[in-house]
């Protein structure tokens, strides 16, 4: 299986320009990929540079009829002209997907910075080894506090997931209540805004008690020793006009360690001031 995750910034280059397609285009020649994980997908906000208000969402499932998009929208408003704003994710699969979460994450007050609400969806796909759970997500970058909050939460997720696997519920078995599998095994994709050295991304990878298994940064599995390949700040330097760094990681279960099979980031686009990650896993 492969899997890219991607910090697109509302599909715009370092050249300024919002363009979709050109998005696409990089990912078609990145890998016949299987799983795409997006973060900043934009619909109705023209004020964003570069963007004439475009429907992302739909500019990007044109993009890949062949697979399926699910939403993950984190900021919903409305707009001047009456219609709705959408602001978050996207998860694209030509997977069965057997079901869908979508989390809004914590967002406690923090007047101090600027700040929006953040999302995960959650994503339970059907791959030739059995289930797999697939995450993926866009942390803050402003609020330090807010962040933390958003980490113990997927912490939570993790836990409530192995749970569920471990225990389904008892009783109704038709309708809604019917048992879908929500496995414990996992991976985690995201903008996580926080580098290798933050304590929080040793939090991510702590213990979650017994039975339960823990997130492993598969960059490190895969490369252990190397310092991680830097994700942002590598061509936009107006931007980012510091040396560049890591920020954007693929995390999976302990369980699924073995089955890492390569972490790959392309260094060479400027299509988003992120750089896309590919993991790819022995299914």
């Amino acid at each position: 299986m492969k899997l890219i995750t991607w910090n697109i910034q509302w599909c715009r280059g370092r050249d300024g320009r919002v363009d979709p397609a050109r998005i696409g285009k990089v990912l078609r020649e990145m890998a016949d990929f299987d799983v795409l994980c997006l973060q900043e997908v934009a619909r109705n906000y023209p004020d964003l540079p570069g963007s004439p208000g475009e429907d992302q969402y739909e500019a990007l499932a044109g993009l890949f009829p062949e697979y399926a998009l699910v939403k993950g929208v984190a900021t919903d408003a409305l707009a001047p002209s009456g219609d709705r704003r959408e602001f978050g994710n996207a998860l694209i699969t030509r997977l069965p997907i057997v079901q869908v979460f979508r989390h809004l994450l914590p967002w406690p007050a923090d007047a101090s910075v600027p700040s929006m609400q953040r999302a995960a969806i959650e994503v339970v796909l059907d791959l030739r080894s059995g289930p797999l759970r697939v995450t993926t997500t866009h942390l803050e970058y402003y609020s330090a506090k807010q962040r933390a909050a958003q980490v113990e939460r997927l912490r939570e997720l993790q836990i409530e997931a192995a749970g569920h696997a471990a225990a389904p519920a008892a009783g109704k078995k038709d309708g809604p209540f019917r048992p879908v599998p929500r496995p414990a095994s996992g991976v985690l994709t995201a903008d996580f805004n926080f580098r290798p050295d933050d304590p929080l991304h040793q939090r991510l990878q702590s213990p979650l008690g017994a039975g339960v298994p823990a997130y492993r940064d598969a960059w490190t599995l895969r490369h252990p020793g190397e310092p991680h390949a830097p994700t942002l700040g590598v061509h936009d330097k107006e931007q980012w006009p510091g040396p560049p760094f890591a920020c954007d990681f693929v995390f999976v279960t302990g369980d699924l360690a073995g089955r890492v099979e390569d972490v790959v980031v392309n260094g060479s686009t400027d299509a988003s001031d992120h750089q896309p990650v590919m993991l790819v896993l022995q299914d």
